[in-house]
Parts: C-alpha cells; sequence; structure tokens
C-alpha cells in the first residue's frame, strides 16, 4: 500500500497536516490508530481524508498490536528519530511476500549519528546529541529506506546527500509533501537527493497521488476480463512500463 509510506511525514510538525486523496481500507485505519495511540490528535474527515496534529505526541514507543499487522511500522522511525531525536518501534508486521531487510534503513540512521539496536523484538533508536547532515551511499536501491532517512535527515543539522537513492513517483511525492512543510530537499526523482536540515516543520494540505500498484492491478484484471473498464484517479504516466507491455499484448487502452 503506497500511501502508508506518506503517514508518518504528517506528525514531524506540532501544527494540523490534512491528507486527501486517501483509501478507505484496513492499513491506513492502523497506522491511524498506531499515530494516535502515541498521543497525536487523528481525524478521519471522510473515507479519503484525514487531518493529524503531531504536538500531542506524549510517547515515542509505538505498540506492537498496532504495528504487528502492517509492514509500514518502520516509517515511524524516520518521522519520530527526525523530530524528537529517539524513537522505538516494533520490528515490522504484516505480509510475509519474501525478504525484505530494512539493513538500509538503520545505515542511514547511523550515518545520521543515531545509536539503532534491535531490542526485544523493536527497534531502538536514538540521537541524544542530534542528529548530523552526512554522505549516504545506499547498497541498494529502497523506496523504503530513501523515504526514512530523507525524513529523518529533514530535521538533522547540516547537509545530507543520499546517492543511489530509489527514484519512483512515491519518493517524489513524500518530497512535496515535505516540502509544503518547509523542509529543503531537492533531486527528488533522481538518484542523489540532497538534504538541508531544518529546525522546524509546518503544517499544510496535500492530495496524495493515486496509488500506482493498485491502478495496476485493476488495469491487469480489466484486461483479463476483456471488457471495455474505466478506471478514474490514475496517473498514466507513472504505468508506462506496464501499459506498453499491455498494448503489446493486443489490450487495447485509450486516455478519457
Amino acid at each position: 500500500m503506497q500511501h502508508l509510506r506518506f503517514w508518518p511525514a504528517a506528525i514531524m510538525t506540532d501544527d494540523t497536516v490534512r491528507l486527501e486523496n486517501l483509501p478507505d481500507v484496513n492499513d491506513i485505519n492502523v497506522l491511524l490508530e498506531a499515530i494516535g495511540g502515541i498521543g497525536a490528535k487523528v481525524e478521519r474527515v471522510d473515507r479519503h481524508t484525514a487531518v493529524i496534529n503531531g504536538s500531542t505526541i506524549g510517547d515515542i514507543s509505538v505498540d506492537y498490536e498496532y504495528i504487528k499487522k502492517i509492514r509500514a511500522s518502520y516509517y515511524l522511525l524516520g518521522a519520530l528519530l527526525g523530530k524528537y531525536k529517539k524513537a522505538e518501534v516494533p520490528l515490522p508486521g504484516g505480509c510475509n511476500i519474501g525478504s525484505r531487510p530494512i539493513d538500509q534503513h538503520l545505515k542511514g540512521f547511523r550515518a545520521l549519528g543515531a545509536t539503532v539496536d534491535i531490542k526485544y523484538g523493536a527497534i531502538v533508536a536514538s540521537a541524544p546529541n542530534g542528529l548530523h547532515g552526512t554522505h549516504i551511499f545506499m547498497d541498494t536501491v529502497s523506496v523504503g529506506a530513501t523515504i526514512n532517512i530523507m525524513m529523518a535527515a529533514s530535521m538533522a543539522k547540516g547537509n545530507t546527500i543520499i546517492e543511489n537513492a530509489a527514484k519512483e513517483p512515491e519518493i517524489i511525492d513524500v518530497v512535496n509533501l515535505l516540502t509544503k512543510m518547509g523542509a529543503k530537499i531537492r533531486g527528488a526523482g533522481t538518484d542523489t537527493i540532497t538534504i538541508e536540515g531544518v529546525e522546524h516543520l509546518k503544517g499544510c494540505t496535500h492530495e496524495i497521488i493515486p496509488d500506482r500498484i493498485e491502478a495496476g492491478t485493476f488495469l491487469i484484471m480489466a484486461a483479463a476480463a476483456g471488457e471495455r473498464v474505466i478506471i478514474q484517479n490514475i496517473i498514466p504516466q507513472h504505468l508506462e512500463s506496464l501499459i506498453s507491455k499491455l498494448k503489446e499484448m493486443g489490450v487495447k487502452m485509450e486516455n478519457v
């Protein structure tokens, strides 16, 4: 679920962040509950809109009962570490679809000056002397690690350069959200991202991009059904490789 990558950034400010174009699915609800569980004010305005205010957060330890249900728990690490310089988050839960290590996340946090340990099934990170900008070369391209490191580095002292960074549309959209909040980030969509740390972030309203994985799934389902189907609220440019392959297979598609 691509949308889960955006939520943790919203708690990095004491102001209110309004997120729009959200799916009404259980994973979103679980992460909302987890954020509320550490003290943030959370309001689900309607099925596709939520308002979050992190000014009342009083706990940097996320409850395992929420996180065991979803893998996106680790995004809270970068957000909490960036804002509070400490975080304790259970190891990722959710679906078991093969090896998806988090070593690049931890490597990035350590490079920024945090001490990171795994204790009793949780990732415990702290930076009592603050986070400091640095140069990080990712051993493998990772969307999750790139986002997590960007969030933490957004409130570090000095400049951080991430090389071999992920370039997916979700990276660009998270950067758009963080930029609206006052972060200073350049290079999103390239393999080199530069972050100039700031002391504070502010509130904003942000409409999240459509989930390209879900959109692609519906495209494939429509092709298999062999019927005319209209799929709304997608960005075709984010699905160019899939659309190209489906056309090669003889599937007729057009923008309407």
